[in-house]
């Protein structure tokens, strides 16, 4: 019965191992994956870039439309 027991055992593990080295090997989804996360980090730094550059205009805008909300009420 323990014999059983261990044999199990080491057939999970060994097919956890072969699992795990196949899914290691196989390339079939990791360029949709790798092209996802470019994009997220591309997207990311566009925004940044338009904060950086244009941050000091939007806040003149948005000041400008404030100012002009006060004046109006």
């Amino acid at each position: 019965m323990w014999k059983r027991l261990k044999r199990f055992w080491y057939l999970k593990f060994f097919g956890a191992m072969n699992f795990i080295h196949s899914f290691k090997k196989d390339e079939r989804g990791l360029s949709g994956i790798v092209v996802a996360i470019l994009l997220i980090l591309v997207a990311v730094l566009a925004i940044i870039m338009i904060w950086i550059f244009l941050g000091d205009w939007l806040e003149e805008l948005w000041d400008n439309i404030t100012g002009q909300a006060e004046t109006i009420a």
